[in-house]
């Protein structure tokens, strides 16, 4: 058995879950049950973790149920981890993916209730997880080795400890409560060596939004709101022009596709439109909880004045306000769309440029990967005249993985961030902000947490490779390759041997869905296998027996002698059966890169050899 295996199963063993914790004190918090917070704490409790959920509304899901925004932007090819199960319960519920294909912006649309509902049925099978709803956090204290967390609930005040903490807020006001750097804002050039980035770095976020629901109550119905307070239709005059901004030969002026854009299931519309809709400028980062209340008032004003446009201006008057999503006052979302959150200065800084390059670069991030994402990089600044002009259109980027590291800041031992705040360029964050990316920042970051739990060691002592084992054992993807997909007999070979970078994937821009492929069926040469292996082993620091040629199965195992001497034809073969490989093992036969693969990672085990936060390998 293979040695972090070993160690993974020995751990779950000795720290086997056990039924209701009920009161006792947790071993982790996670301050906010958004998307990355009810993920979080899902995996830490599967791993055998005693978790406390603390959260504000008496929903869970966060962006993706609370704030309506319940229309999934990417990964459709890539159902990592819990965004895959979350998907698979969509398709249980509305019988399939077609069920759910209902509007052009997402292959994947729901009612933010239903959401919801998914995720409060889930969280009640875990036993390890307990959730405390509609509580307020108000200090966070770290003294002796454990936080002592204090919250109000229904007025009153009480504290909670644990030995590890996770701040999963909408707008990462744990870790600033706790004096740890981060930014806000665009970045300067200069700070991350963006070429793409304004000169000068500002406090400019991306525009929010206060999310609709609306409802069709048939042709014949008139459900107007009241005209709202400073409603003026010229700001929302160009609403249907463009409505798919990327395709051109979209007709324009097509309100109807305007609203398709987020049609949901049983006759529902989510209201997120960016063109003249009801996106809005405002910055309410560093403002108290009650300023922000009060600042969020103008944003649900401008959202029902987009709403009584549509009613009334472009005569939709049959839709309205849907009575069943949001058991509000206002019948509107718990929380707003926040896009752009602070970001930790974290132990890794994910730039455009480990995105653009990750095989190019000095620092091999993608080898820490946690979580991945496809979707391009997207910026609302549309409603901010005074934000600079960035062409993100051309910024064009493949699939991506996030690396361990950006969810740990600075020094920190004990605290771990999670959500949109995690340690990303400005940049970045147009895709690292995405729905699915957030709910595998989540899943990573519980796994992060239970790891450094269960193996009594803090953040700056635990093992990359650890964290990664325990988050494949979920079917959580490292590296984002579209072509081998989890239902693959070798996807976690795959996965492994990519996050060694001895084969590498190959990246594609394409469109709103990015690609990258590992290619398993494609030759590989003798000399590629060779240059692979070289920082992992250095024994073949000075063996130049490689060329361009095809690698065949000779080739291969007097290249695998190299590392282990013993290893002869025989042993080959056989290894070759046991794995069930296709093709005919003789020693002319041309290998694919999925039979190298699998072959690497059962006789080398190269996923084994440690690596730092920064991708480089932990010598001996």
């Amino acid at each position: 058995m293979k040695r972090f295996s070993s160690i993974t199963l020995f751990l779950s063993i000795l720290f086997i879950s056990f039924s209701g914790f009920g009161q006792e004190e947790p071993q982790l918090i996670i301050i906010g049950g958004g998307a990355s917070g009810t993920s979080a704490g899902i995996q830490a409790a599967r791993m055998g973790v005693k978790t406390v959920i603390l959260e504000e509304t008496p929903w869970l899901g966060g962006m993706i149920t609370a704030a309506g925004v319940s229309a999934i932007d990417g990964n459709h090819n890539l159902p990592s981890g819990i965004w895959g199960e979350f998907r698979e319960k969509l398709y249980a519920h509305y019988g399939g993916p077609e069920a759910v294909g209902t509007g052009w912006v997402s292959n994947t649309l729901f009612e933010p209730s239903v959401g919801n509902r998914i995720f409060q049925e889930w969280v009640k099978e875990e036993q390890n997880l307990r959730i405390l709803f509609e509580v307020s956090w108000q200090k966070a204290v770290f003294e002796d080795g454990f936080w002592t967390v204090q919250y109000l609930e229904k007025g009153k005040a009480k504290t909670i400890k644990s030995k590890m903490l996770i701040d999963a807020t909408e707008l990462g006001d744990v870790m600033a409560s706790l004096g740890y750097k981060y930014y806000v804002g665009m970045d300067s050039q200069e700070r991350f060596g963006e070429t793409f980035a304004p000169k000068s770095a500002n406090n400019i976020v991306q525009d929010l939004t206060y999310v609709v629901v609306l409802k069709d109550f048939g042709k014949n119905s008139d459900r107007t709101i009241p005209k709202p307070e400073g409603y003026d239709p010229a700001i929302f005059a160009c609403a249907c022009n463009h409505a798919d901004p990327i395709s051109f030969d979209s007709p324009q002026n097509d309100c109807q596709k305007m609203l398709n854009y987020g049609k949901l299931p049983n006759g529902k519309y989510m209201i997120n439109w960016p063109n003249c809709g009801n996106d809005l400028y405002m910055n309410i980062i560093e403002m108290s909880k009650e300023d922000r209340n009060k600042a969020l008032e103008e944003a649900k004003l401008h959202s029902l004045r987009f709403i009584y446009y549509i009613q009334n201006e472009l005569g939709y008057k049959n839709l309205g306000l849907a009575e069943d999503e949001f058991p509000t006052k206002d019948k509107l979302p718990f929380v707003p769309y926040h896009r752009e959150s602070r970001r930790i200065d974290a132990e890794t800084m994910f730039s455009l440029q480990y995105v653009l390059d990750p095989y190019g670069q000095e620092n091999a991030l993608y080898r820490t990967g946690i979580a991945v994402g496809d979707y391009t990089i997207d910026h609302h600044h549309k409603m901010n005249l005074n934000a600079p002009e960035i062409d993100f259109i051309k910024i064009r980027v493949p699939a991506y993985n996030i690396p361990l590291g950006s969810l740990i800041p600075k020094g920190s031992t004990n605290l771990i961030v999670a959500e949109k705040s995690i340690g990303v360029s400005n940049i970045v964050n147009g895709a690292s902000r995405l729905q699915p990316v957030v709910l595998g920042i989540g899943q990573a970051a519980g796994a992060l947490a239970g790891t450094a739990i269960l193996s009594q060691q803090n953040l700056q002592e635990v093992q990359v490779r650890m964290v990664q084992e325990n988050l494949l054992a979920k079917n959580a993807y490292l590296m984002p390759f579209r072509d081998v997909p989890i239902s693959h007999p070798h996807f976690l070979a795959v996965q492994k041997i990519g996050a060694t970078g001895i084969l590498k994937g190959f990246g594609v821009p394409y469109k709103w869905a990015n690609q990258t492929w590992f290619y398993p069926e494609r030759e590989i040469s003798e000399f590629e296998l060779v240059d692979g292996l070289r920082p992992l082993y250095p024994q073949y620091a000075q063996y130049w027996d490689a060329s361009g040629e095809p690698l065949n199965f000779g080739k291969l195992l007097e290249i695998l002698k190299v590392v282990r001497p013993e290893l002869n034809e025989t042993d080959l073969k056989m290894i070759w059966k046991n794995l069930e490989l296709s093709g005919s093992p003789d020693s002319e036969s041309k290998l694919d890169r999925l039979i190298v693969a699998v072959l690497l990672d059962n006789i080398l085990d190269p996923f084994s050899i440690p690596v730092d936060l920064n991708g480089k390998i932990i010598k001996p």
